[in-house]
């Protein structure tokens, strides 16, 4: 490879060095017919005042490749030949102290399998791609008028094989596409797959940045998973982890022996609640190293989108916003975002943020931080706690419900009922609901009919599609044996139907994020403890009303306002039998009655089942 131009080390050097990754790390030199020479190596350590590669190739040698140095700001490479694909090495620095350490490459295209902590030697191109069509299909469509619904998973613990080992990336393939497809999610979202050392960390607190898992298989089969995902129409997200890093050894926790990546201040630096490092994101090198880091999974894996972790830790110090705001952070993230949407509009990203700051979606030019969605967690926590409540105490918690609605529209919203919800104690979702086994599910039905129905996208963690009694358990597969049981069976029949209704009525995501897609029917009906409203699509006839009972009283001629005379037929009811229900529903056409309520002229009277949701649609 090619000594760094000028300009290459003035981009490096401010953060805005897009491709790192081809200049960084190991890079095999083959011949005019493709044999391997050997193996190009180039690593930034600053602080270094030796640098060698030690590996298979020279018995973890020290002294035997030592790298030159390139330039003042501490660039080191050498070119050893003989070297080939899939050699194990690692960087052996001394540092200014006079200590030697050994680290793993941070720009590794792969790494050794746990509990080793080696890089490999990869080849990381030559994947042959058959998802133009998707690709071509995603750039044309407008994201926030299309349905969205995100099936998030860790591929880990989704199905493992019967020796409770993992399944390899491509070995899912024929696993997890058909079952993605027969629920209907448009999307997957992968808890992170960089390389981490400790299964526990669920891929939080990385290593690798650049280097897909070896838990599941080499690189090509991950993007042999995502093209067949593509093919199937299916959109992959990348669950993305840019604030902190793991402090173990061989990592980028203080590269050549001093902050290199992360903050020089040990006071805003250290992250005692997860016991990790905060990488300083106003820091030209670490920004050069992230964003070259999203370039890269999407150059070379076609991913179409990123959900990026732990928002609220990235803008404010040590996530507290009373000590304050950290605009180097900032500013990174609105740099990541406008050069990400310059290079492909269609790439979506996600901001887990749980903070107030605002302007989260709004675009970089007019003032905002860029992200396409926010999650939602302030909805989330409303809604999950009003559930838990005993039905004959919600009508004193009616505004958790309502109150959504006040801000719907200040961002662009993702409702998330994520893996974060369903651990450490905080139960299962069918299990956070009150109540005997029935109403537990009847509550659980309502709870995804509320996500389903409400303006925002969707974003379901696995196993709450067959209402998981358990909480997701890490170490071991999804509880699949619960779907030869009746509750449960139904009850992913339930999630299957919904999802099916949101993805053939546009009016349940064509105006998500307008004022215009939206109007409430009723309420303020809290001694029922009933809500009802409208959603609108863009063509004039294209709505449906949404009615929720959250008690367990049913009503044999309830009367509920809607906004055209007509005919309306009921497309979603969770209480029929065929979901665990007691089987309370409106089967015949609805024709409207010249009685005015809820500020309509017109009304329908309708059967309301105990806990339920109906969703009726009108027809004309």
């Amino acid at each position: 490879m090619k000594k760094m131009t000028d300009l290459d080390l003035y981009l490096f050097n401010e953060g805005k060095l897009k491709e790192a990754y081809k200049h960084f790390g190991a890079h095999l030199k083959k011949d005019e017919s493709g044999k391997t020479l050997g193996v190009f190596f180039r690593v930034y350590a600053p602080h270094a005042k030796i640098v060698s590669i030690v590996g298979e190739f020279n018995a973890w040698d020290s002294r035997t490749h030592v790298l030159e140095k390139e330039d003042d700001i501490g660039i080191f490479s050498i070119y050893i030949p003989g070297v080939n694909e899939w050699a194990r090495y690692k960087y052996c620095i001394v540092t200014s102290f006079g200590q030697t350490i050994f680290k793993a490459d941070p720009y590794a295209f792969f790494s050794d399998e746990r509990p080793e902590t080696s890089s490999k030697v990869y080849d990381i191109d030559g994947f042959e791609w058959h998802d133009s069509p998707y690709t071509n299909s995603r750039q044309q469509k407008n994201a926030y008028e299309d349905k969205l619904s995100i099936y998030e998973l860790h591929l880990g613990s989704w199905m493992t094989k019967p020796d409770g080992s993992f399944h390899k990336y491509n070995e899912l393939v024929d696993l997890l596409i058909p079952y993605i497809q027969e629920h209907g999610f448009s999307h997957i979202e992968l808890m992170p797959v960089v390389e981490h050392p400790l299964d526990e960390s669920w891929g939080y607190q990385g290593t690798g940045y650049y280097s897909a898992t070896s838990r599941f298989g080499v690189p090509k089969d991950l993007m042999y998973l995502i093209d067949k995902c593509h093919e199937a129409n299916i959109g992959v997200i990348m669950d993305w982890v840019p604030g902190h890093i793991c402090k173990d050894a061989h990592g980028l926790y203080m590269f050549d022996g001093e902050p290199v990546y992360e903050f020089e201040d040990i006071n805003i630096r250290e992250n005692k609640v997860w016991g990790t490092v905060n990488l300083d994101l106003g820091k030209g090198i670490t920004k050069s190293f992230l964003i070259s880091n999203a370039f890269f999974w999407m150059e070379y894996f076609h991913v179409d989108g990123f959900r990026i972790d732990a928002v609220s830790n990235i803008i404010y110090f040590l996530g507290n916003s009373h000590i304050g705001t950290n605009h180097g952070a900032v500013e990174f993230l609105k740099n990541l975002n406008y050069a990400i949407n310059e290079h492909d509009h269609s790439i979506l990203m996600f901001a887990e943020d749980s903070t107030t700051y605002p302007n989260l979606t709004s675009n970089v030019l007019d003032g905002g931080v860029g992200f396409d969605y926010k999650w939602n967690m302030g909805w989330m926590n409303d809604t999950l706690k009003y559930f838990e409540k005993d039905p004959i105490y919600r009508k004193f918690h009616h505004d958790l419900i309502t109150f959504g609605m006040v801000y719907a529209y200040s961002e662009k919203f993702i409702l998330p009922l994520s893996h974060d919800e369903v651990v450490h104690g905080k139960h299962s979702l069918v299990d956070k609901m009150p109540g005997d086994y029935w109403q537990k599910f009847a509550n659980y039905r309502l709870l995804l009919g509320l996500q389903f129905t409400h303006p925002g996208k969707k974003l379901l963690f696995m196993g709450g599609e067959f209402a998981q009694m358990h909480e997701w358990k890490d170490k071991e597969e999804l509880d699949w044996f619960l779907l030869e049981y009746p509750f449960h069976n139904s009850a992913n029949h339930f999630v299957r139907d919904l999802i099916s209704v949101y993805n053939h009525h546009k009016c349940f995501f064509e105006l998500d994020h307008s004022p215009r897609g939206f109007q409430w029917i009723d309420q303020r009906n809290y001694e029922q403890s009933i809500f009802s409203f409208v959603r609108f699509g863009k063509e004039e006839n294209e709505f449906a009303a949404v009615i929720l009972n959250m008690t367990p009283n049913a009503y044999d001629d309830f009367c509920v306002g809607v906004p055209k005379k007509g005919s309306y037929e009921e497309i979603l009811n969770s209480d029929k039998d065929i979901y665990g229900g007691s089987d309370v529903y409106n089967g015949a056409l609805l024709k409207t009655v010249e009685e005015s309520n809820h500020g309509f002229d017109q009304s329908l009277k309708i059967k309301i089942a105990p806990l339920s949701i109906s969703i009726i649609k009108y027809k004309g």
